[in-house]
């Protein structure tokens, strides 16, 4: 699978936001700033995972569309990954 743009963005993005969480922490920056800064970037990932899967799948669906196959399972593991991201 080629990852878009966006994908490489995003990572990048919560890359920096955990290097600041680690700059926080060895400033011994409040607790409550630094789990805020932790949320973010679990958000940021989650989102990345379900951006991932949902290009994953219509790329999938699309192949599968033109060789006149069943993507019911193509579904069912995309959901499953959803899942165990979590």
């Amino acid at each position: 699978m080629e990852y878009d743009k966006s994908v490489i963005n995003r990572l990048k993005r919560i890359e920096g936001q955990i290097r600041g969480v680690l700059n926080m922490i060895e400033q011994n920056k409040d607790c409550r700033e630094v789990i805020t800064q932790l949320s973010a970037s679990r958000t940021g990932i989650d989102r990345t995972i379900g951006l991932i899967v949902s290009m994953n799948l219509e790329q999938c669906v699309r192949e599968n569309i033109e060789n006149d196959e069943d993507t019911k399972e193509l579904v069912k593991e995309a959901v499953n990954l959803l899942v165990k991201s979590r």
